[in-house]
């Protein structure tokens, strides 16, 4: 297998879907604070702070993928974070709430949050450990190898 190719495809996948996120996000930001109210998880204080929190974040670890360095580590950080993104949205349909905008690429792009919601994170949650696992076989910055 060519891993230097499924790393670069990886790396472009995910740090292309965290900057469109952080993007979207950005650019509406109290859109983005009036979908996490629509989640009911957080006390209405913390929901300046965490959208602030949450698209810095995306927007930091989109840079720090797309540039290549430490990769094991930022796809880690990343993993995480699809993570963490799954729990949500599996407590939130639990709890049988109806969302018209999950909120993952803020307000431009509204989708639904549906069933099949949280398996779109576990599938970047994936391409982000097929990342981190090419980036440790490579055991080089990816920007070397085509230098």
């Amino acid at each position: 297998m060519n891993w230097t190719l499924v790393t670069w495809a990886c790396r472009l996948l995910i740090g292309g879907v965290l900057l469109a996120s952080a993007l979207g996000k950005s650019l509406e930001m109290p859109g983005f604070v009036d979908v996490l109210v629509t989640y009911r998880l957080f006390p209405e204080w913390s929901l300046w702070p965490l959208a602030l929190g949450i698209t810095g974040i995306e927007w930091v670890l989109a840079a720090w993928i797309l540039v290549g360095w430490q990769l094991p580590t930022g796809a880690l950080i990343a993993m995480g974070l699809n993570g963490l993104y799954t729990i949500g949205l599996i407590v939130t349909l639990l709890r049988g709430l109806d969302l018209p905008n999950c909120g993952c690429y803020g307000v431009f792009f509204p989708q639904p949050l549906r069933w099949y919601s949280p398996l779109e994170d576990l599938a970047l949650v994936g391409i982000c450990s097929v990342l981190r696992v090419g980036a440790k076989r490579s055991g080089q910055p990816l920007d070397k190898n085509f230098q």
